[in-house]
């Protein structure tokens, strides 16, 4: 007669599936850092082009024109992604990484950033104020060395919050939707949120939009900057300080921090088309100089890794079976 055999003293094992959104976000930032925006056909550009169809129709510098505007253009591609990231994992993870490439654009800033410092280090003050052009918005005709190197290390700090930190963090809460929504919200807000005659009334559901969806990712890219500086005290006790002389609230805090991580002194005054912007002024270190932009370009490659590891770990312990 055999003996009943005995329970396991051993708890049993419990296994987690693979995350597809978390491996689709690591493998859209790896194609990201191998080979950058896609040359042609860029999803963000043919975007464009469907929000320039829609300006068309419905242009009128009003409020409710540019809110109608801003829900023709955006809805329908956030429901394409939302639809497509549904399915099995190796979908989702295809869907996510896909979508997650086409947002991204840390390798293409950090490239910027350098060609930018290559022209200055040449000397060809001309071809560096055109450069930087691809990063800013501001009017650089008659920039010196300083404007020029200090305009491309805003940039690179502001857009590491909007290009890079912005894609991973609604990535990791929302999947290629979260991705899609707001890189398709930033283009309108870079389209029609700016300042100006015609965007007045029409850009600002834009404009407010994006400031809703920018703010968790500035937060996020502050605290990373202030924890990779090796000095987050500080770098946090200057944010708080200064960043709302900035008139946008999620630039100012991101160009404290970068100003305090790197040392470097950043706003003051810029000119657009049409008007002059105070920025006030971000930090207690010199003026930005040559040297610092590759310091930029560092830290900025480095918030987008500390960023991306964040995520797939908050992911992950989100996930994380209870205990028995």
């Amino acid at each position: 007669m055999s003996r009943p055999s005995r329970p396991s003293s051993r708890p049993a094992v419990r296994t987690c599936a693979p995350d597809p959104v978390a491996l689709g976000l690591a493998a859209g930032w790896l194609l990201d850092q191998v080979l950058a925006d896609p040359r042609r056909g860029h999803p963000v550009a043919a975007f464009g082009r469907w929000a320039g169809l829609v300006e068309a129709r419905c242009y009128g510098d009003e409020v409710r024109r540019g809110g109608l505007a801003w829900g023709l253009a955006v809805v329908p591609i956030v429901t394409l992604a939302g639809v497509a990231g549904r399915g099995g994992p190796a979908r989702r993870t295809l869907v996510t990484a896909a979508a997650t490439w086409a947002a991204l654009g840390g390798t293409s800033l950090a490239r910027e950033g350098t060609a930018v410092h290559r022209l200055l280090v040449d000397g060809d003050r001309p071809a560096a104020r055109v450069r930087v052009r691809h990063l800013v918005g501001r009017r650089t005709e008659r920039a010196s060395v300083e404007d020029v190197a200090r305009a491309a290390v805003e940039s690179l700090a502001e857009n590491t919050s909007d290009a890079v930190v912005a894609t991973l963090v609604w990535g990791g809460l929302l999947g290629p939707a979260g991705v899609v929504a707001h890189r398709a919200v930033n283009t309108l807000d870079a389209m029609w949120g700016h300042r100006s005659p015609r965007y007045h009334g029409f850009g600002r559901v834009a404009a407010r939009v994006d400031d809703v969806l920018g703010w968790l990712p500035a937060r996020v890219t502050v605290l990373a900057t202030a924890g990779l500086s090796g000095r987050p005290g500080a770098v946090l006790r200057v944010v708080a300080r200064d960043a709302g002389q900035h008139p946008s609230p999620n630039a100012g805090p991101v160009e404290a921090a970068a100003a305090a991580a790197l040392g470097v002194r950043l706003g003051g005054r810029n000119e657009y088309a049409g008007e002059v912007e105070d920025r006030g002024t971000l930090g207690d270190g010199p003026p930005v100089a040559v040297p610092d932009i590759p310091r930029a370009v560092t830290l900025s490659r480095q918030v987008g890794a500390l960023t991306l590891a964040a995520v797939l770990l908050s992911r992950r312990l989100a996930r994380r079976p209870p205990s028995p």
